[in-house]
């Protein structure tokens, strides 16, 4: 003989004194995602309800907190009154729930301090049963002129408050995060300013360097060769064009080179750091390594020792 299931539909469909939406939000401080079956029974994803409550394990909190007559799959709890599984991903027909006396067991058990005024609304419900033997909620002076329609209650005065900070709580969060978005926005559009700066820097930079390129090119045109036997003192112009017939200049090169040669031509030797080379040639100091490097490859400059704070020295590399 088949038992019928515990979820089977009652002949009278319960209705909520209390609206299930507002209990359940000033019970966990959240909205929460509710299947309300035929006869006036609430379940709710266990998932979220641990989630919005703290308890970062949630097999672990029901196991601890609900007795199994308070949980159910979802395929069970539809099938116990012939109906299909909501449809979407987040509907698993093994999602686990939990009827509404699990969630408030579940509440009972968090420290979320959202949750403390109905904690403590409950316990004024326990302690007032225990002294009177029984506990109602007041009538709503309006109600219901349909025949047959149910009573209208007062909701508690516990429950408002905490529905009513609740609110007040999000709203300040909103407000803040209204902030944040408008601060990001401002940030966004400070970084996309500077962005644009920097490529017009980099546009004059390397229109800079094509108009000194032109003039050395033109300066080699110029410039008798040199009589054999004499060692003419170098000038920028001459050496690098030196440089650039011994490599293939590129934008980044050819921005280190007219940095660094006018030093070595007027004080023989260059000291500085990497970083300020990097400053006035808008790179990184990796790349002016590289660039530093790649002339040393080719022959354009040789290191000579180290200064005091361990930054290497170069010399032009004079044949």
């Amino acid at each position: 003989m088949i038992e019928p299931s515990k979820h089977q539909p009652s002949p009278r469909a319960q209705q909520d004194a209390i609206d299930v939406s507002d209990f359940v939000y000033a019970a966990t401080g959240a909205r929460v995602r509710r299947l309300t079956m035929p006869d006036g029974t609430h379940w709710f994803p266990a998932v979220d309800v641990c989630k919005e409550l703290g308890h970062t394990n949630a097999r672990k909190a029901l196991a601890d907190h609900v007795p199994e007559a308070h949980r159910e799959i979802l395929e069970t709890v539809t099938g116990g009154y012939g109906l299909s599984v909501p449809a979407g991903r987040e509907w698993r027909r093994d999602l686990n729930l939990i009827d509404l006396q699990g969630l408030i067991l579940l509440v009972s058990a968090c420290t979320k301090p959202e949750c403390a005024p109905f904690k403590q609304w409950v316990a004024e419900v326990i302690e007032t049963v225990q002294r009177e033997g029984s506990y109602s909620l007041e009538e709503a002076e309006v109600q219901p002129s349909d025949p047959g329609a149910p009573t209208a209650y007062v909701m508690p005065e516990q429950v408002v408050e905490a529905i009513v900070r609740l609110e007040a709580h999000n709203l300040q969060l909103d407000e803040r995060l209204a902030d944040v978005q408008q601060q990001s926005l401002a940030l966004q559009q400070e970084m996309a300013e500077m962005q644009r700066q920097n490529l017009v820097a980099q546009q004059a930079i390397a229109q800079a360097i094509e108009r000194i390129a032109d003039r050395l090119d033109l300066l080699t045109l110029d410039r008798p060769a040199a009589t054999p036997g004499l060692s003419a003192q170098p000038t920028t112009e001459s050496v690098l064009a030196d440089w650039r017939q011994r490599l293939s200049v590129t934008s980044d090169v050819w921005a280190v080179a007219v940095v660094i040669a006018p030093v070595l031509v007027e004080q023989g030797e260059l000291r500085q750091p990497l970083e300020s080379i990097a400053a006035r040639t808008g790179l990184t100091v990796q790349r002016v390594n590289e660039c530093l490097r790649l002339l040393r490859k080719h022959a354009c400059i040789h290191p000579r020792g180290a200064t005091e704070d361990g930054a290497p020295v170069y010399v032009l590399d004079r044949p």
